[in-house]
């Protein structure tokens, strides 16, 4: 072969190989990805119509469903039975607005695999079952209920968690929006009244909007003094009317506008029992930025959450901000400035304190079964952090059961329950405060007794306005769900 038809020979040799390379790469390992991507219309045309997977609650509740078409028995449509109750949870799969919730994190279950594409055919040529997955979520169905009924008409937000295994048993977000409306053929008018609605009804508040966390944060303030030795519950403070913050004209008040207790001096007991800004500004100015925000960071901020959903990270400013700012690390110590924090992020500080100080990785899909109710996949609840020692874990959920029988969330109280609470009303500039109530019960459960943390936060007031507070707003949601969680009668 003479050299020229040598060199030829070559180049179509190396441009078949990249041909065929390609090709497979796209047809074996991108094509699912393409096959699956929202933005790609022909193909989610093509998948109008066809079968998804079944999506149920724990306790069995349908709450996604594909109807077979009684005229044609290859078409399908997509329901949400539940309408608003699991909007955000389940999400959509849309022709318009594309795939959300877990009907886009989990498509890969849910989505047949008989398709054209080479993984397609190669799957029906090994016999495999090609019949869309369904899912079992972590969702109690009662629990679930409550909380949306108990939220009513307010802007906020509710989740509750099994603080052992990280299962999230409630997830509700109001205003919510009807999943079936973005499917049918008003699809475009329902999507953009959605989309401009100044409520965000499309928002998931529960793990996608962060907020100024409040006396609620306390629990990481202390949390930080006891682990670092600064402070134990019966440490003494000077008790002012207001405590001046250093280099500045600025000053904090107790929420009464009084001192802490009728004393000179109260302990750090008393001051946690009635959420005493005065003492935890000073708190914190004394545990200082590095331990502050260390342990915060150790409770999740500032870290992505390793959940099966998608999440927002909450935050607090590094260390190095407060060198020169102590007024500035007075109000993060109380939850307020430039602290974050998202509800699921509190519930898991509150599922730490229950369980030992071990932050449990959050779940919401238990289980992945067969069209013949075969389960081939459970979650296996795993840590993700440490966030305090056990010992530090104690004395806090003593004092947040203190908080519950004699401080100020007597409200959520569950009869004959041991509960462990604390609550927060953060300011909101120009407005009325967010309440927020953080908790959970039963106190030192017994061997093999289940156990249940929860956030309730209420936006601006909620029904009461200006005068609301955590106690008066977000305790009481959280004391139905505490009630229905331990079949208490109301």
């Amino acid at each position: 072969m003479n050299p020229p038809i040598r060199h030829l020979a070559l180049i179509m040799f190396v441009a078949f190989s990249l041909l065929i390379g390609a090709t497979t790469y796209h047809q074996l390992i991108a094509g699912p990805g393409y096959r699956d991507d929202p933005r790609n219309l022909r193909v989610a045309a093509s998948r109008l119509g066809r079968e998804r997977g079944t999506i149920i609650t724990r306790d069995g509740e349908v709450v996604a469903e594909s109807i077979q078409d009684a005229n044609d028995p290859s078409v399908f449509q997509r329901s949400y039975p539940r309408g608003v109750l699991y909007a955000h949870i389940v999400g959509y799969d849309s022709l318009l607005f594309g795939t959300t919730g877990l009907e886009s994190s989990r498509s890969t279950d849910l989505v047949s695999t008989r398709d054209a594409t080479i993984s397609g055919l190669l799957a029906a040529l090994f016999g495999s079952d090609l019949r869309p997955k369904g899912l079992r979520l972590t969702i109690d169905h009662q629990l679930q209920l409550v909380a949306a009924t108990a939220l009513g008409d307010q802007r906020g937000a509710v989740i509750a968690i099994d603080p052992a295994t990280g299962a999230i048993l409630a997830m509700v977000s109001t205003p919510s929006f009807d999943p079936n409306s973005l499917i049918g053929p008003r699809a475009g008018d329902a999507g953009q009244a959605l989309d401009s609605d100044p409520a965000l009804p499309l928002l998931n508040r529960t793990t996608s909007e962060s907020y100024a966390p409040g006396s609620i944060f306390k629990i990481i303030t202390i949390a930080a003094a006891l682990e670092n030795g600064n402070a134990n519950p019966l440490t003494l403070f000077d008790d002012p009317v207001a405590l001046d913050l250093p280099g500045s004209t600025a000053v904090i008040h107790n929420f009464s506008g009084k001192t802490c207790t009728a004393g000179d001096t109260v302990s750090l007991e008393n001051a946690f029992i009635r959420s005493c800004n005065t003492i935890f500004a000073q708190l914190g100015m004394d545990v200082g930025s590095d331990v502050l925000v260390s342990q915060a960071e150790k409770f999740g901020f500032n870290d992505e959450m390793p959940a099966d959903f998608p999440t927002l990270g909450s935050v607090i400013p590094a260390a190095n901000t407060f060198t020169f700012d102590l007024p500035g690390l007075a109000q993060t110590a109380i939850g307020q400035k430039d602290v974050q924090a998202t509800p699921l992020q509190m519930v898991l500080v509150a599922a730490a304190i229950a369980n030992g100080g071990d932050i449990m990785v959050p779940y919401i899909v238990d289980e992945v079964f067969t069209a013949e109710a075969t389960v081939v996949e459970r979650t296996q609840p795993a840590v993700w952090r440490k966030a305090v020692g056990r010992a530090t874990a104690e004395t806090v959920t003593t004092l947040m059961e203190r908080v519950v029988t004699s401080g100020t969330a007597r409200r959520a109280a569950v009869a004959n329950v041991r509960i462990a609470g604390k609550t927060g009303t953060a300011e909101v500039p120009g407005g009325p405060p967010h309440a927020w109530f953080v908790g959970f019960g039963p106190v030192a459960p017994e061997p093999g007794e289940a156990q249940i943390a929860i956030v309730v936060i209420v936006e601006s007031g909620g029904d009461i306005g200006e005068s609301a507070t955590g106690g008066s707003l977000a305790a009481p949601i959280a004391q139905q769900l505490l009630a229905t969680f331990f079949g208490v009668p109301k």
